[in-house]
């Protein structure tokens, strides 16, 4: 009488594993094209601004000509005087200013038959330019920082899982006469998955330095964008708030309001001004400095107990450095009886220098990022920008000078164009 109930317990038994092993296998499934979404699809916006001359933006020109050729160029001129007041320069005549703009970047404008009126931006050669304005160029420059923009609207948090206008408006910010050394990752591919809000509120060393390795920054800068709509396509209240390094230190704050939806990439792009400011302001303040427990020696160790390392190391060398000139006195003499000096050796420094090459497809990338790390002198070489097609650029660690840089890269087949801060390579 029991036998029966047991046996038709099994078919039971196994149909219910079956069922287990289905949903498991489909969650698996779910999961692998979840993990592949996350990467794929155009959520990447490169920097297209990263020349290192002067810009001055939102010149706000309004002229009258004797016709609409004559007027635009009067309010070009007009244009070019206003943004090189902005830059403090000194008087020049027209004709000596116009040689040093490079470029004059039309932002809004409107023609008639004999008025002009437009909103420009000016960009000023920095080599011809920077005799008149030396005082701006030898300011120092932050370390390489790593720049997070978060956008936080609707009750969810954004980096770059999509395209979005506050990364818009850092991507074509141009941080040529900035204080601060921005590495702006361009969002595609892992930039998705290994820079995202959540990563903000870490305080893991171990995890920042990997995040920072991975571009090779320094430190960070969070710039955060709270945009609060009053009603659907109506005013926009942006709350702005800056912060600092892994510990998510509080820089400052400020408030802008954007009148429709029109109005908000003008607002951002100010705002990102006001963010550059206050950077900039915080590097001179002593803020910004190098986070010693960011440095991969010194990620495990406490920083207490590393300075009291350093100081008795210190202190061997020194006694190290006097036993071997009292040894040096006695077995060193030269000709004449005196110790023989002993040359002091020669450390590299290494330089950070920007390397544009051209990139028509992925291969052509990873072809050229490895002939440059195989480079002598090269420490370490990853792109800042990238552009399938076109021209990319890449941030090289170089143990020397430019022109050394130059012709290493010659050696290794290159075809290389000097300027005056950068380089140029092509096969």
């Amino acid at each position: 009488m029991t036998l029966f109930p047991a046996l038709s317990t099994r078919p039971r038994r196994l149909l219910a594993l079956a069922s287990v092993g289905l949903v498991v296998l489909i969650m698996l499934v779910w999961a692998s094209t979840r993990l592949v979404a996350q990467i794929e699809g155009p959520r990447g916006i490169a920097p297209v601004a990263s020349s290192s001359d002067y810009e001055v933006t939102g010149i706000e020109v309004n002229v009258k000509g004797d016709n609409a050729q004559d007027a635009r160029e009067k309010g070009w001129r007009e244009a070019q005087k206003l943004a090189w007041e902005k830059l403090d320069g000194p008087s020049l005549p027209d004709n000596q200013l116009s040689g040093l703009v490079s470029a004059v970047v039309i932002e809004q404008e409107r023609i008639g038959p004999r008025r002009y009126i437009a909103r420009l931006g000016v960009i000023f050669d920095r080599t011809r330019a920077g005799r008149y304005l030396g005082g701006e160029s030898q300011r120092a420059r932050s370390a390489p920082m790593l720049l997070v923009p978060v956008t936080i609207s609707g009750g969810t948090q954004m980096v770059y899982e999509q395209r979005n206008p506050w990364q818009r408006a850092w991507a074509e910010f141009n941080p040529g006469s900035s204080r601060i050394d921005y590495v702006r990752p361009s969002g595609a591919n892992g930039d998705s998955l290994l820079v995202t809000y959540g990563q903000t509120g870490r305080r893991s060393r171990l995890w920042w330095r990997n995040v920072l390795d991975e571009f090779e920054a320094a430190d960070v800068l969070v710039p955060i964008a709270r945009l609060s709509y009053r009603y659907p396509g109506g005013p926009i209240d942006g709350t702005f708030t800056g912060r600092y390094g892994p510990d998510n230190t509080y820089l400052g704050s400020f408030t802008l309001t954007a009148a429709s939806q029109q109005q908000l990439p003008a607002m951002l792009e100010q705002a990102v001004a006001r963010f550059d400011t206050m950077f900039g302001n915080a590097l001179s303040e002593g803020k910004l400095k190098p986070d010693t427990t960011l440095s991969v020696s010194l990620q495990d160790t406490d920083p207490t107990l590393q300075r009291l390392i350093e100081l008795g190391r210190a202190v061997e060398a020194r006694e190290r450095a006097a036993r071997e000139a009292a040894a040096g006195e006695g077995t060193g003499e030269g000709v004449n009886g005196t110790a023989t000096p002993t040359p002091a050796p020669t450390v590299a420094v290494v330089n950070s220098y920007v390397v544009q090459f051209a990139s028509p497809d992925a291969g052509a990338i990873d072809a050229t990022l490895a002939a440059v790390r195989a480079t002598p002198g090269v420490r370490g070489a990853a792109t800042s920008s990238l552009a399938i097609g076109g021209t990319s650029v890449m941030r090289v660690s170089y143990g020397g000078s430019l022109a050394e840089l130059a012709a290493a890269l010659r050696g290794r087949g290159f075809t290389v164009n000097q300027g005056s801060n950068a380089l140029a390579i092509s096969r």
